[in-house]
């Protein structure tokens, strides 16, 4: 009598082979028979496929395997297989938790200045028909498909999306148009994803100067100082930085003047642009 396993995600010391970095899972035994029960976590669905054809999709429960039988096709399947040839079921266990999925990248603004963006958001798989859709269009290799892969997809799409309203905005105004462009992702990413099966709950979207000297100069303008003070400021502050005595002189604006000890006189040095 042909022994009857146990499908599942667990491994031999019973902990989950599923976490939170992984989408799909392959279960890789060739030990699918007719009986075998299949258990399916609270957080998961399972996709049971033979020789390529979807049989089913299974919710939360245990479930005994129960296929028609198949022509015995000689002694050895009989004997060592119960009838059965390997690898004649798969089990394709799919991950219905929330996961989240990072995209980094570079955009240029409309002034063609460098900026980096960082794209957190969330997925999930809602439905069982969704799970179909997922093993029917997400191709992947070896036993998983992992958050990671996915955002390989859906990355282009997300730079994409940022691009369209990044290009045309002044690097001063990004941060007014972040809430446009999280509504822009998050709706371009949906209809990209949907195709796969996968809902998006939520996006997050970062924006900041790639140079730091820029991040220091929009900072300094933050504060209320004009372009020109900004840039005196910022010049300023690394002067202070090596210990040069004339930084304050470079924040205001003003001369700096070195005296000359019994001459009478002073050596009065000066800013470019200004005068005594």
């Amino acid at each position: 009598m042909a022994f009857k396993s146990v499908i599942t995600t667990m491994n031999q010391n019973g902990e989950e082979i599923m976490g939170p970095e992984v989408l799909l899972f392959h279960y890789p035994g060739a030990d699918i028979m007719n009986g075998s029960l299949l258990t399916v976590e609270s957080n998961h669905f399972c996709v049971l496929k033979s020789r390529g054809a979807v049989l089913d999709v299974y919710e939360t429960g245990q479930y005994p395997v129960q296929t028609p039988d198949r022509p015995l096709i000689g002694s050895f399947q009989q004997a060592f297989f119960g009838g059965q040839s390997p690898w004649q079921y798969e089990a394709l266990f799919i991950n219905r938790s929330k996961l989240v999925l990072q995209s980094r990248g570079v955009a240029l603004s409309r002034e063609m200045a460098e900026l980096a963006y960082a794209v957190d958001y969330y997925i999930h798989v809602d439905s069982k028909e969704d799970a179909l859709k997922l093993v029917q269009h997400m191709p992947y290799r070896g036993h998983f498909l992992t958050s990671k892969e996915v955002n390989a997809y859906a990355g282009p799409v997300v730079e994409q999306a940022i691009n369209q309203i990044v290009q045309v905005t002044r690097l001063e105004q990004i941060n007014e148009k972040i809430h446009d462009l999280t509504e822009l992702v998050k709706e371009h990413l949906q209809e990209f994803l949907s195709v796969y099966g996968i809902t998006v709950n939520a996006v997050k979207v970062l924006v900041f100067p790639q140079d730091e000297r820029m991040k220091a100069l929009i900072s300094l303008k933050a504060f209320g100082l004009s372009e020109e003070q900004a840039v005196r400021y910022y010049t300023a502050m690394l002067m202070a930085e090596k210990g040069l005595v004339s930084a304050p002189n470079m924040a205001v604006g003003a001369p700096f003047n070195v005296g000359l000890t019994g001459a009478g006189t002073g050596v009065s040095l000066q800013p470019t642009g200004t005068r005594d």
